[in-house]
């Protein structure tokens, strides 16, 4: 029997076969853990990260396993795109459910400013 994680890593192979990050419209990817969650701008021509933001980075106080993280990083992650020059984007929910700390932390990417 797959685990949860063989699951998901199989929904995400599926979901990156449609879906790549150019240089116009880079690839917002969300990786979720139990304790933390991370979200990287990608530009997939180049393969190269444009902008991150994590609840790892030095600084960062309290735990980044609830909804309210996600809601930080996410505007996190729009202000140091918007910063680059990134507007809009394409949204890799990592084979993730979009809901609970996925939704949090693209809705709150929504609202800084990231268009997808």
């Amino acid at each position: 029997m797959a685990s949860r994680a063989d699951i998901r890593k199989r929904i995400h192979k599926r979901i990156r076969k449609k879906l790549a990050g150019t240089t116009e419209r880079p690839r917002l990817a969300v990786f979720r853990s139990v304790a933390h969650i991370y979200a990287q701008v990608i530009d997939d021509s180049k393969g190269v990260t444009l902008a991150s933001a994590s609840s790892t980075e030095k600084g960062w106080d309290g735990t980044g396993g609830n909804v309210g993280a996600a809601k930080v990083i996410g505007e996190r992650v729009a202000q140091r795109a918007k910063e680059k020059g990134i507007s809009s984007v394409v949204f890799d929910r990592g084979g993730y459910q979009y809901h609970g700390r996925i939704k949090a932390l693209a809705d709150a990417a929504r609202e800084a400013g990231l268009e997808f």
